[in-house]
């Protein structure tokens, strides 16, 4: 029996991506921890938790909070670097003057990883107690929960956070190399001790921290596939054989699926449709497949076939489909805040389509359905649409961005009165007013990208439901680069 799936996007006329662009990445700057610089763009935001680290002699100032909590978790924030390197990698020049503010998203990360990882050993991957925090509705600038460093050693290992931190400075390091050559090299210096060190002392820092970083960053899907990716990453940063050796050596363990019992729930993952801050095994196999094919290797298995099979699961007319679609044509993935499946997969698309292109190559889906790189970059610009507002709403999901937009969104600091208009202590109780309230946010996170809709495109604008409402930094980082792409080709 056949099955029609039918996906209707409403047009509502031409986006202004450039705009979208700009807010996009300034949305990083309302995520700073620490100083803030004298730049600083979003002004209702002030320094927060400037003694980070300090209780145990180590300097852990800076970086940024993942989402609308006021915790530094490393793991998904060195993915979101990883995204916004690769941003620039692919479409830095399409990004005009915001490209500056691009380099210092990514640089506001990096420095802080350099100081994560300045104790040879030792690799901190969390600054702040989760559950004290999560219990508590206080703004960055005068939060007094524990902040509780947490780090992997080789006793206590961590192999996901620390790989992917080792991809994210390796990324970094090819952004930096044509304008701050010094800087490039540091950061490679020290991707290549991580890598080591992750390498080395294998173990999921699921095991070594447990309740800490679970249920909140727990990684489902296994080390295994942010070894192959920082691999990756250092091969397409140095061109050393041995780096790419260990991706060619290890690619079995991307076949596999992995199937884990967490807090006695049972978890799978591994699946080479899956990419986002816990897997990464889509964005290895279309890095890889141009790394492979820029190195006229002849063996390209699993990597291209698997890139392949991956475009397939995503195209509605495909017979291999495996995601859903709301009525609207947003494309669904098991999992809350499902933007963050919009914009990274839509990135991979669209990257995989200019590595298609570059090979003068299509993919076939089946016999009849043929998906050509204006179909991959057609499926990433109906996405990117959708978050504008080409949707049943005629509603952006990015704050600031259009005449509708969220007006409650799940975020502490943009939620409470700010310093300026409220510079004495906000405690506890006064900040779950707050976050009760029905009245707007007072401070616009401009650039922030919720959760997004639900499947049937409906959307509740209200801070307790995080799942829709809660920006975070793996949203936006894969947007960046999508948006500087359609910046530069805004019309279909």
């Amino acid at each position: 029996m056949a099955v029609v799936i039918m996906v209707v996007v409403r047009v509502i006329g031409s986006h202004d991506y450039g705009d979208a662009l700009t807010k996009s990445i300034l949305f990083f700057e309302g995520q700073r921890s620490g100083k803030l610089p004298p730049t600083q763009r979003m002004t209702w935001r002030k320094d927060s938790a400037l003694r980070d680290g300090f209780e145990i002699g180590v300097d852990l100032v800076g970086g940024y909070y993942d989402a609308g909590d006021n915790v530094k978790f490393n793991f998904p924030m060195a993915f979101s670097t990883t995204m916004l390197a690769w941003s620039v990698i692919e479409f830095g020049n399409y990004m005009g003057l915001d490209q500056q503010h691009a380099l210092e998203a990514i640089q506001w990360a990096t420095d802080y990883f350099l100081k994560a990882t300045s104790i040879p050993g030792i690799v901190f991957v969390q600054v702040g107690d989760p559950h004290g925090d999560h219990n508590c509705w206080e703004r960055p600038e005068d939060m007094d929960t524990p902040r509780t460093p947490f780090a992997v050693s080789k006793n206590f290992p961590g192999s996901e956070v620390s790989a992917e931190m080792a991809a994210a400075l390796a990324a970094a390091s090819i952004v930096f190399r044509p304008i701050n050559l010094a800087y490039s090299a540091k950061l490679l210096k020290r991707a290549r001790m991580i890598f080591d060190f992750a390498d080395t002392y294998r173990g999921s820092y699921n095991s070594s921290l447990g309740t800490w970083v679970c249920p909140f960053y727990c990684d489902y899907s296994g080390y295994e596939d942010e070894l192959i990716w920082r691999a990756a990453w250092l091969y397409k940063a140095t061109k050393a054989p041995n780096y790419m050796n260990c991706v060619l050596n290890n690619r079995n363990n991307l076949q596999e699926i992995v199937v884990k019992n967490i807090n006695g729930v049972s978890y799978s993952g591994g699946s080479f449709t899956e990419f986002g801050w816990d897997s990464k095994h889509a964005g290895i196999n279309v890095l890889v497949s141009k790394l492979l094919q820029q190195s006229g290797t002849s063996n390209l298995d699993p990597f291209v076939p698997n890139a392949d099979k991956f475009v397939c699961t995503l195209l509605p007319e495909s017979p291999t489909l495996s995601v859903s679609y709301s009525p609207g044509g947003l494309v669904f993935k098991p999992g809350g805040s499902n933007l963050q499946h919009a914009t990274a997969l839509s990135f991979l698309l669209l990257v995989y389509s200019r590595y298609l292109n570059e090979a003068n190559r299509e993919v076939h889906c089946g016999s009849n359905v043929i998906a050509t790189t204006n179909k991959l970059v057609k499926f990433a610009r109906s996405q990117v649409d959708y978050i504008l507002g080409s949707n049943p709403l005629n509603m952006s999901y990015m704050v600031g961005y259009g005449n509708k937009f969220p007006q409650r969104i799940h975020h502490r600091g943009s939620s409470l009165p700010s310093m300026a208009d409220h510079p004495s202590h906000i405690d506890r109780e006064i900040g779950s007013q707050f976050f009760n309230s029905r009245n707007p946010n007072p401070n616009l996170l401009v650039g922030a990208v919720v959760g997004g809709p639900s499947v049937n495109d409906s959307y509740s604008d209200w801070r307790p439901d995080f799942i829709y409402s809660e920006p975070t930094t793996y949203i936006n980082a894969p947007l960046v680069g999508l948006l500087a792409y359609f910046r530069s080709h805004p019309s279909p």
